[in-house]
């Protein structure tokens, strides 16, 4: 059985939202009610495939969001493939494998 370490501050995690959406952010806090998230950034589906864009158009992508946990359906740490494409696209940065 894989047991999977859990996130912390600082990891590249997903949320799913109870609207559907995917979220892949920077975690920055998490407390009781809510989790607190840098950069956050949805899936979408392109012509090429899978890729990343704004999580909401109207914000600062480099800004920190609060999300309430009363809107999340699952939290979890990113697969290491998706979070190097995160990493790439808010820092401009090529991970290696």
């Amino acid at each position: 059985m894989l047991i999977e370490t859990p996130y912390k501050a600082n990891d590249i995690i997903t949320v799913i939202t109870s609207s559907g959406a995917e979220v892949i952010a920077k975690l920055v806090e998490e407390t009781d009610t809510t989790v607190k998230v840098h950069m956050p950034m949805s899936l979408m589906q392109t012509q090429q495939g899978i890729g990343l864009g704004p999580f909401a158009f109207t914000l600062n992508p480099k800004s920190n969001v609060v999300l309430n946990k009363s809107a999340i359906l699952m939290i979890a740490k990113t697969e290491k493939e998706m979070a190097s494409q995160y990493t790439q696209n808010t820092t401009g940065l090529e991970l290696s494998s």
